[in-house]
C-alpha cells in the first residue's frame, strides 16, 4: 500500500509585489497545488493568479494601520506574528524565507523544510543600510535594541530540519550566522518571458529596486561622466534621489509591466548591475534576452555569469571590483572594445541552465530526499 500523502503548508513572508522570491513560490505552488498559503500578509492582486487561486491565511500585521504600503514598520512584531500562525494538521511544511517564514511553529511531528533566501538582512549584513545614517534621528536611537532582539530571535533555527539556499553565498552566510548547513538550490529564471533581438539599442539599463543597497547611484554616475544613454526601469526610497543626480542622458521610467521589461532587455547594449546581491535574477534575466550584464564582482552573480577571461566558456559579463563610479565606468570601456565576444544565443543557453523547469525538477528532487530522510540536518 503507498504512502499517504503529506499534508503541505507553504509560508511566505508577506504577498505584496512580484518579484524573485514570488517566482520562487509560484514554483512550490506548482508543486502542491493544494497546499494552503501562510503569511504576514496580502494585498490582493499583487501578486499572480497562481499564487492567489489557494487558500492564504494571514496574520494580524495585515490588520494594522496603512499595513498594505508600510508593513516594514512594523518589523519589531513580525516574529510574533509569524509564531501565531497556526499550521497544526499539516506533516510537511516548506517555508521561503528572506525575514521570519523560517520561524513559524513547526506542528509536532511535522518535517519543516526552509528554503531561504537570506538570514533576516535588516539586522545583519545590510543594518547600515536601512537604519544606518540615511535614516531618520528617531530610527537611529531605537533600532539598536531591536535589532539586536531580532538578531536573537533569527539565531534560533531549531523549528527548521533543513536548509536550502540560494547560492553558495548564502549557505556560507547560513553556516555563519545559524551554524548550519544548507544545500545550494538557485532560484529560476522564466526564459521564456524573453526573446532575442536582431541588435541591440543604443542605451544601458538598470532594473531594480530603488533601494539604497541597490546602488543604482553608480550607474546613474557613470552614465553621466561616460555620455551614455541609461534607461532606468524600478521604484523605490531612492527615486528622489537619483533624479536629482540624472544627467540628460538618464532616464528614470518607474515601474513598467513583465512584457515591456523583456522588450527592454533584449533591445539593451548591456546591463548595469551594481549592487553586492544575495543571488540577482537580473543578470540571468539579461542572459535570456541574449544581452550581458556589467556586474560587481561579489555575491550571486560570480556564481551564474561567466567572465571576460573566464577562457573556457563564451563570457556572460564583464566584472568590476569596487563599488565606485569609476570602477563601473572603467567596465563599461572593457565591455565596449569587447563587446562583439558576447553571442546572444550563447548567453541564452547559460541561462538556460536555470530555466524554470529546471529549478522545479531541482526543489522537487530536493524536498523527496528531505522526506524520504527524515529530519536529518
Amino acid at each position: 500500500m503507498a504512502a499517504p500523502r503529506p499534508r503541505v503548508a507553504l509560508v511566505h513572508d508577506w504577498l505584496t509585489g512580484m518579484r524573485g522570491g514570488e517566482r520562487c513560490l509560484e514554483v512550490a505552488c506548482e508543486l502542491f497545488p493544494e497546499a494552503p498559503l501562510y503569511t504576514l500578509l496580502w494585498v490582493p492582486g499583487s501578486v499572480s493568479p497562481l499564487i492567489e487561486r489557494r487558500r492564504i491565511v494571514t496574520s494580524f500585521v495585515g490588520r494594522l494601520p496603512r499595513a498594505a504600503t508600510r508593513y516594514r514598520a512594523y518589523l519589531p512584531l513580525f516574529p510574533a506574528a509569524i509564531r501565531r500562525l497556526d499550521l497544526g494538521g499539516h506533516d510537511l511544511i516548506l517555508s521561503l524565507s528572506h525575514c521570519v517564514a523560517k520561524g513559524v511553529r513547526t506542528p509536532p511531528g511535522a518535517l519543516h523544510l526552509c528554503y531561504c533566501f537570506t538570514p533576516m538582512r535588516y539586522v545583519w549584513d545590510l543594518y547600515d543600510d536601512y537604519f544606518g545614517a540615511r535614516a531618520g534621528l528617531a530610527t537611529r536611537l531605537l533600532m539598536p535594541p531591536v535589532a539586536a532582539a531580532l538578531r536573537r530571535w533569527d539565531r534560533r533555527t531549531a523549528g527548521v530540519h533543513r536548509f536550502a539556499a540560494i547560492s553558495q553565498h548564502i549557505a556560507e552566510r547560513i553556516r555563519r550566522v545559524y551554524g548550519r548547513a544548507a544545500d545550494v538550490l538557485h532560484p529560476p529564471v522564466d526564459v521564456q518571458r524573453f526573446r532575442l533581438a536582431e541588435a541591440p539599442g543604443d542605451f544601458y539599463l538598470v532594473v531594480s529596486a530603488l533601494a539604497p543597497y541597490k546602488r543604482v547611484d553608480l550607474a546613474v554616475g557613470a552614465a553621466n561622466r561616460l555620455g551614455r544613454r541609461l534607461l532606468v526601469v524600478g521604484t523605490g526610497p531612492e527615486e528622489r534621489r537619483l533624479r536629482r543626480l540624472a544627467g540628460p542622458t538618464v532616464e528614470l521610467l518607474g515601474w513598467r509591466p513583465d512584457p515591456e521589461v523583456a522588450e527592454l532587455y533584449a533591445r539593451c547594449r548591456a546591463v548595469l548591475f551594481p549592487s553586492h546581491e544575495d543571488y540577482g535574477i537580473v543578470p540571468l534575466e539579461a542572459a535570456a534576452a541574449g544581452r550581458p550584464t556589467i556586474a560587481l564582482a561579489r555575491g550571486g552573480a560570480l556564481e551564474t555569469m561567466v567572465g571576460l577571461d573566464a577562457g573556457d566558456e563564451p563570457p556572460t559579463a564583464v566584472f568590476f571590483a569596487e563599488q565606485t563610479v569609476e570602477a563601473l565606468a572603467g567596465a563599461i570601456g572593457r565591455f565596449e572594445a569587447a563587446e562583439g565576444r558576447f553571442e546572444p544565443k550563447a548567453l541564452r543557453a547559460r541561462a538556460e541552465r536555470f530555466d524554470r523547469p529546471a529549478f522545479k525538477a531541482r526543489l522537487e528532487a530536493w524536498i523527496a530526499r528531505a522526506v524520504a530522510q527524515g529530519r536529518a540536518c
